[in-house]
């Protein structure tokens, strides 16, 4: 396996968050090494996007958004659940992508459970890190976009917006 370079995640979320599909999330713990595969992703696009919490303006929850690709912006939800995302773009351009499935464990609080991801991750560079990271194993994937969950606050047409992706399978 290939860890994957900044190079990867500096780029429009919209390109990086479909290419997570099949990609590796690595996890170094005192249970030892672990590897998950990505199954689901959604995309989080900039301060225009109502969904995105970037739309807020630069805060210290989102300040990991702007920074350059390749950097985790974790947050808690609901007071229980750690929400995983990797930065993706250009210093300054907050974007995101979520990680909402993995296989075997549907759905962000789920997979942040057995990943054992908390607010210590914040911020942590995907690229060194030595606890986590992505990598490829060359796979090439099949799958379906639809619209996002769980964000109608966001308005109609962020709500419609065609940027959660579902891996079917792989090539």
């Amino acid at each position: 396996m290939i860890r994957l370079s900044s190079n990867f995640f500096t780029r429009d979320v919209l390109i990086v968050a479909p290419e997570l599909l099949g990609k590796i999330i690595v996890i170094n713990d005192n249970r030892g090494i672990r590897e998950y595969l990505i199954t689901e992703t959604e995309a989080y696009r900039g301060t225009e996007d109502l969904a995105c919490h970037a739309c807020k303006g630069r805060t210290p929850r989102t300040e990991a958004m702007y920074d350059s690709g390749g950097k985790i912006y974790v947050y808690l939800i609901y007071g229980m659940y750690w929400m995983l995302n990797f930065v993706t773009g250009e210093k300054d351009h907050p974007q995101a992508a979520l990680i909402r499935s993995i296989e075997g464990f549907n759905g962000p609080g789920k997979l942040t459970r057995q990943l054992q991801i908390d607010k210590s991750f914040y911020g942590e560079n995907l690229c060194t890190s030595d606890r986590i990271w992505v990598a490829e194993k060359g796979n090439h994937v099949d799958y379906i976009t639809t619209k996002r969950i769980g964000i109608d606050y966001a308005g109609e047409k962020w709500n419609n917006q065609p940027w959660r992706f579902v891996l079917k399978s792989i090539l």
